[in-house]
Order: structure tokens, then sequence, then C-alpha cells
């Protein structure tokens, strides 16, 4: 869950201060054990036994990951325990900054500029990887854009499918849970602008590799030998790598190779030299697997495969079995890797008093977990979603991503694509399961979106942007949970 943080008066964007001091009040009075994560001497996460409630890019987007839960029939249901109680803690915290969360995956008129991002930007070492070597425009990032992205769990030999089908479907999610219509107080012609943060991110960066490594794939990978082809070979530039493993995937010093090499290239080699990020002081690294397993986020598409290995398999095996069609799957069962689809297409979304009085209490209660049903029921349903791909075509699906962005639902052929993967997604939960899907349906049936609604409240109030803004909370503040029904406990 990420979270956009607004005063709870002006609705303006609002970075966190007694925010994880109130959050790990809250949690310890609880019994719950926290242990404080720092940042040049500031707070900047919490973990605890079922989540790690921290921060996105900036102090003002607050970021809670967590635990996993066990699927299979109920498994929603566990989960909603789990997201509900998160976000009613976070709720009751943020009183203490006199803030709230908004119901948007960006917040709508919040600045951009070079001040700002000084000011709420989190002094994570890899920023300036980054922005200095990579040239990325990281600041494009940083007015609280926002998602909710579901994870699940996949067999491995049924790992590169799902991957397919949760990419090529994506525009569906950017539809069914678009919600964000404005940007820097004015409205954008999208409603889902938050996803055109990677063009602008990675359009001005160093290396085309960047950039291809966020565009929508010309074909479906056949393997994860093809799939990491494209993620660490040729015409990809790897990212720093830790100098000792580490899974801290932003904070940790991390190493830049000499030359800009592929990750492929470093891997084949015996050593390579480079120079630390954080001083420029020489090194040598030496390939290790566990490089391998560390550059998984490298490549920002609609959806990502995670992984990792429940036995690190020395790098000869690992490189030999790349070569193979079909090798790396049959390695990752016998390393009993983990691995899962990270979606990253739905937009950040909760429950407010707009949908309450608009839907009902069953599809508010709903609203957080919509995308983690969606995402389950396809790839449950694996066979009925890789056929929904090959009956639209790859092509296809991957030209209606713009017209999701921008229209949603408002497409002909966009409603008629939510229709499909709503059919197959409810066909493959559990009937105990299904009415999780009950906000994703009512977006379908009705065509209006969350960003239909945030921009309905936003053109009606009229006036200067401070009293749009203020106009914003009665509807559109994130509800407690306690507002639209309990949930039974585990």
């Amino acid at each position: 869950m990420e979270m956009v943080v607004a005063h709870a008066e002006t609705g303006a964007s609002l970075p966190v201060e007694a925010y994880f001091d109130a959050l790990r009040s809250i949690k310890e009075k609880k019994g719950i054990a926290c242990r404080p994560s720092t940042l040049s001497g500031r707070c900047v996460g919490l973990h605890t036994p079922v989540a790690e409630c921290g921060l996105d890019n900036g102090f003002n987007l607050l970021e809670t990951s967590l635990a996993p839960v066990d699927g299979g029939s109920g498994g929603l249901q566990r989960l909603a325990v789990l997201a509900h109680q998160e976000l009613a803690d976070t709720l009751d915290a943020l009183k203490s900054d006199h803030a709230c969360v908004l119901n948007a995956s960006q917040h709508p008129a919040c600045p951009r500029d070079a001040d700002w991002y000084e000011r709420v930007c989190v002094p994570r070492p890899i920023y300036r990887e980054l922005r200095g070597y990579r040239g990325w425009h990281h600041w494009e990032g940083i007015d609280a854009k926002a998602q909710n992205g579901a994870n699940t769990s996949v067999p491995i030999d049924h790992a590169i499918d799902a991957l397919n089908v949760a990419v090529a479907l994506a525009p569906a999610s950017i539809a069914l849970f678009a919600n964000s219509p404005l940007e820097s107080g004015r409205v954008t012609g999208f409603k889902e602008n938050r996803m055109t943060l990677w063009q602008r991110v990675f359009g001005p960066a160093k290396f085309p590799g960047d950039l291809q490594l966020c565009s929508y794939p010309e074909r479906p990978f056949r393997d994860m030998g093809d799939f990491f082809l494209w993620m660490f070979g040729p015409g990809t530039v790897t990212r720093g790598l830790p100098l000792a493993p580490s899974y801290d995937y932003k904070a940790v010093p991390t190493a830049l190779l000499d030359g800009d090499p592929c990750l492929l290239s470093f891997l084949q080699s015996s050593q390579w030299p480079g120079h630390r990020a954080d001083n420029d002081c020489a090194v040598r690294l030496a390939p290790d697997t566990h490089h391998f397993e560390y550059s998984q986020i490298g490549q920002f598409l609609d959806a990502r495969l995670r992984y990792r290995f429940g036995a690190l398999p020395p790098l000869p095996d690992l490189m030999a079995a790349w070569r193979r069609e079909g090798g790396l799957e049959t390695l990752f069962t016998a390393c009993d890797a983990q691995v899962y689809i990270e979606a990253r297409a739905p937009g950040a979304g909760f429950a407010d008093a707009c949908l309450l009085s608009e839907a009902g209490a069953k599809v508010a209660q709903s609203v957080l977990l919509a995308p983690s049903a969606l995402q389950a029921g396809l790839l449950a349903n694996l066979a009925d979603a890789r056929l929904l791909v090959e009956e639209w075509g790859w092509k296809r699906l991957g030209a209606l991503r713009q017209p999701a962005l921008r229209a949603g639902l408002g497409d002909a052929q966009i409603k008629a694509l939510c229709a499909d993967v709503l059919a197959v997604a409810r066909a493959g939960l559990p009937q105990c399961d299904r009415h999780w899907l009950a906000y994703a349906e009512f977006i379908g049936e009705s065509g209006r979106t969350a960003a239909d609604r945030l921009l309905d409240t936003w053109e009606s109030a009229g006036g200067t942007q401070g009293s749009r803004l203020a106009a914003l909370l009665p509807r559109h503040a994130a509800l407690h949970p306690d507002r639209f029904g309990a949930l039974p406990k585990k």
C-alpha cells in the first residue's frame, strides 16, 4: 500500500514528522514489537512481524508492505484483515501530524520543484546513483505518485506465463484502478496520469536501456532465460551492485562498474573494476549469484517477476542453466526459490465518503483488496488468462495501454477488455473470495472510476487551488476501516 499524505484541513501535500513515533506507540501498546530504521538520523520505517511500514521516495508518501499470507480458500480474507489493520494504525498515527491519507494515486496539487524535492526526498544512497550517474529525472515522482501493488506467488514452471499475462492485461488494471486525473493543480487529460511517470523519468536518462526496461516488450517472453536476457543482456547497463550480500535495494553502499557493462557481461567475468557510489573510491568486484538476485528490481514494466533463492546456487551453475532452454526454471526449482508477480499498474485506492455513498459498504470494504483479488484470480486461472491474451493479441494489448491511461473505461475497447479480464479472474477465485472483486466489478459495470469521482469534486468546487484541495477532503480522504464495517478477526 502506498499512501498519499495530505494536511487534514488544507489538503496540501504534507511530509510526515511525528508519524513514526506515533505509529510505534500505537503498535507497542498492542504488544507488537517494532524495529525502527533510520537514514541520516531520521526514522524512515518501522519493521514489525507482519509489516514494513515506511516511505516510498518522499516523506509525503507512505508505504506499507505486508508479510506473506497463506493463499487458497480464504487467503484474501486473511490478507484483508492485515491490510485493514495496518491502514487503521496508519490513519490513527497520522493524527499526530494533523494529516490524512488522500484517496488518490497522485497528489492533485503538489510541487515538483528543486526546493520541494530537497525538502521531502528520503535520503537514500541509491538516489545519488539514479540522479547523478544515470541521469534519471527522479524528482518527477516527488508529488506522491502511489500504487496499490498486488503480489501473488506463482509456480516456477508457470512464472513466465504469469508474467506475460500480468504485463499484457495491465491495461485493465490501469483503467479499473485509475485515480490520478490531476497534477500540479491542473487537469491532465488522463484518468491515470501517475503512469505517465516512467517516460519522463527515463526519457532523458544517460543509458537508453533504462527506458527500454519500462517499455512494453515486442513479444511475450519464452522462458526465464529469455526474460533475463532482455533484462540483463546487451543494450542494458547494470545498476549499482552491493559490496556485500544484501537485500536492501535502496540504502546499502554500492559499486558502479567501469565501462557500464550489462549485468550478463559482469557475471561472465572473473572480476570487474569500479568505484563506490558513495565516495568514489576504486574497488574490484567479483561476480556472485547474489548480484543476479539483487538486481531483480531493475525493470519498471507494469508487472515484475520477483524471486529469492532458498539455497543460493554457485554462479557457474546459474550461468550454465541460463544457456539452456528452460534451464533456469529447473535451477530455481532445485534451489527452492520463491517466485511471485508484483503488479505495478493499479493506482492507489481507498474507500472514501464519495464511494461509500455511491456504491455502499460492500464495495467500499473491497477497495483495498480488489487489485490482489484481480491478480490472484487471473493467475489461478492461468490457462484462460493466456487464452485471453492470445485472443486479444500481444501487440493490440500493448497498444491499449495509452487509451487505458487517458480514457479509462470511457474507451470502448478498454471497457470490453475489463469485462473479459474480470470474468476470467472471477472464475479463478474460490466462491468465498469472489466478493473481494466487488469494487473492480462496480467500476467495470458503472464505467465510473475513482478518477472520475475525484475530478467531479475538483471541478464542481471551483475557486482557487487551495479551496479546491480543501473541498476534496470531506469526500476523498481515506476512511478509517471502522467506517464501512469491521472485518471479522482471523
